[in-house]
């Protein structure tokens, strides 16, 4: 028996027709400056072992002074022949992120992924218009492989 065979499901996971963005984000949002250093959040990155960042100014979203967007780990990639010293956050980040609400279905969030072609989506709490987390597909991943219920 091999170590896939052992994988089973968890009965207390939602499956992705019963899941919400909630069961599947993840509440750390890791975030800089606009004008952070692409080296600078390469390494944020990688020690914290994520794709992407948030890109902010520090405002509150949907204020009109905050600059937000998302840095990935395929932006990076993109940037990787520049001077990553030179580049900024704000240079090579997402102008416009597509954000969900952790009440919307996560089938919701999957949908706009695939329509949009990307691969994080910012989680808004719409009561106070502000980030409360990032969902992944690698996050939508683990719904799949674990949720039964």
């Amino acid at each position: 028996m091999s170590s896939m065979d052992r994988v089973e499901g968890s009965y207390l996971a939602p499956s992705l027709e019963h899941a919400m963005v909630s069961d599947a984000m993840r509440s750390e949002i890791l975030t800089c400056p606009p004008d952070a250093s692409l080296r600078a959040v390469a390494r944020m990155m990688a020690a914290e072992h994520v794709h992407c960042a948030v890109v902010s100014d520090g405002g509150e979203r949907g204020r009109g002074t905050a600059a937000w967007g998302i840095v990935s780990d395929m932006d990076l990639m993109r940037a990787a022949r520049e001077d990553i010293d030179e580049r900024t956050a704000s240079w090579a980040a997402v102008s416009e992120f597509l954000s969900v609400a952790p009440s919307d279905p996560l089938e919701r969030a999957v949908q706009k992924m695939i329509e949009h072609d990307v691969t994080h989506l910012v989680v808004v709490d719409p009561a106070n218009d502000k980030a409360v987390g990032v969902l992944s597909t690698l996050d939508i991943a683990g719904v799949l492989a674990w949720g039964l219920a």
